[in-house]
């Protein structure tokens, strides 16, 4: 009897101890840190070598060029999350910065809104949501979208059902598919450099700068409100960790005719 109680009091003392160290913004962490496995052996033997091929034999100026085609494409989510926000000047500029790069910037391979002075916003239904008092629920990874939350997620799933940029122009099936992996290599190939600054453990500190990064986007508060999300494709991080994080990544740090220095200065 005396061994059953101290095996109850070990298995007890067990579970508060594991208790103590979950991170409450994380509860499924067994079933994300699996999903987030495999998306690193995705990452490791499929999309960062395409990555770093593409980074080796591509000239800067074409790769920002690319990155300015996508990024000009996402103008128009921007738009109608700002709009659904009620951030009339911010849905101004969105709109402004789609006609002016797609027409004087040539589809927008060249980013002329930004050289006009012209600020980005990128705004998702994610952040819509947020701005509007829907909490983030509980983080969550996706298989090859990488770090997201529910609200983000579900999100997400609107962003996608609503809009495809590729629907702009006279693409087949193929050719859009082309068009995304191309999208998610140029990504993946922005984040290259800045992989150096993780440290600890992975996992942890990715979910911590995704969830600290996205609570200042909700609120309007981050210091660089014109970044990706992700996108793709991130222990808590100080403003100074994120700032620098989002402005080592690639080698476009200096402002040219493509336009101006983008917030990576550059996940999965």
């Amino acid at each position: 009897m005396k061994h059953l109680i101290a095996s109850f009091a070990l298995l007890i003392t067990s579970f508060l101890a594991v208790a103590e160290t979950m991170t409450p913004e994380d509860p499924w962490e067994g079933f994300n840190r699996s999903i987030f496995s495999f998306n690193e052996t995705v990452d490791e033997y499929g999309l960062k070598p395409l990555a770093q091929g593409y980074d080796a034999i591509t000239p800067n100026f074409m790769q920002k060029g690319v990155s300015n085609f996508f990024s000009n494409l996402g103008e128009i989510p921007n738009t109608f999350n700002n709009l659904l926000q009620g951030k009339w000047d911010e849905t101004a500029s969105s709109t402004s910065r789609f006609l002016i790069n797609t027409t004087i910037g040539l589809l927008g391979l060249f980013d002329v809104a930004s050289a006009m002075g012209i600020e980005q916003y990128n705004e998702d239904f994610g952040q819509t949501l947020g701005y509007w008092g829907v909490g983030s629920g509980p983080y969550l990874v996706l298989p090859f979208f990488g770090p997201s939350t529910a609200r983000d997620a579900s999100g997400m799933v609107v962003d996608y059902s609503i809009y495809d940029g590729m629907d702009l122009y006279d693409f087949n099936s193929d050719e859009k598919w082309i068009g995304r992996g191309l999208n998610a290599i140029q990504t993946r190939a922005k984040y290259l450099s800045a992989e150096r600054m993780i440290f600890g453990d992975r996992y942890s500190f990715l979910r911590d700068v995704y969830i600290q990064t996205r609570e200042g986007e909700v609120k309007d508060i981050s210091s660089t409100r014109d970044s990706s999300a992700l996108t793709t494709p991130m222990p808590a991080a100080s403003e100074g960790m994120q700032d620098s994080w989002r402005s080592e990544g690639d080698s476009w740090g200096e402002t040219d005719s493509w336009g101006e220095t983008d917030s990576w200065g550059e996940e999965l």
